[in-house]
């Protein structure tokens, strides 16, 4: 598995486009930047929340600060396949995340079934404190996405990333059982992520203005929850 970091601070800017302006924005920043060490791949995640969902729905209502909890993998995991148990916090626009990686079974049997994790270092302790301030938590959602993700040549901090196939089921939450689901946007939209310690490189802005792209609210999770709330309320 590719070495990642554990704990990250930065800014998400995040912008809903259509494929023809990825194409562009491809051509404008491959002299700046390159392919990071994962290149294009599946992105799988459980969303655990309380049984009244309580997480998304603060999170929803733009608080001046929400956190949530995820456990992710990259690609289809196994058993034994080392995933991260995520705590993703955004305080004022700016995004904390402590992460942690075990064996997928291990990181479900930490989340699921109160098992101990397999060490213990000051992101379980915090992830210990999250799970007993908010009670019962469960896996609620399962969303997976097709990411390519680049870095830029001369600040490695300022990163791009492409999803594309946004897709989400609320059965067989399972990191094993391959990506699928329904689709959150329609096939010719894809999210892309300005992720940055500070301001976005000027080359960058300049990329933005010249293609009108404007920076958007967007949560993965909570387009989910709306969804869900929706459908029920057509049934």
């Amino acid at each position: 598995m590719v070495k990642t970091p554990t704990v990250f601070k930065r800014y998400e800017k995040k912008y809903l486009i259509t494929r023809e302006q990825q194409h562009e924005i491809w051509q404008a920043i491959a002299e700046q930047m390159q392919e990071d060490a994962f290149g294009r791949s599946t992105i799988c995640n459980i969303y655990f929340d309380t049984p009244s969902d309580l997480l998304v729905r603060r999170s929803l209502g733009k608080p001046i600060y929400k956190e949530k909890l995820r456990v992710r993998a990259y690609g289809i995991a196994t058993a034994q396949t080392p995933v991260f148990v995520e705590l993703k916090k955004k305080y004022k626009s700016v995004v904390y995340k402590r992460r942690v990686a075990m064996p997928e079974q291990d990181a479900m049997a930490y989340l699921c079934e109160q098992a101990a994790p397999p060490e213990t270092n000051q992101i379980t302790r915090e992830l210990d404190y999250f799970r007993a301030f908010y009670g019962k938590l469960m896996p609620k959602v399962f969303l997976s996405y097709e990411r390519q993700a680049f870095y830029a040549k001369e600040d490695p901090e300022f990163r791009v990333t492409f999803d594309e196939n946004i897709r989400w089921r609320t059965k067989e939450l399972s990191l094993c059982a391959g990506p699928y689901g329904t689709l959150i946007l329609p096939e010719d939209k894809v999210l892309m992520e300005l992720k940055t310690i500070g301001a976005l490189p000027l080359w960058m802005t300049e990329i933005l203005t010249k293609q009108r792209i404007y920076q958007t609210s967007f949560s993965k999770y909570g387009t989910v929850y709306q969804q869900l709330m929706t459908s029920m309320e057509g049934a």
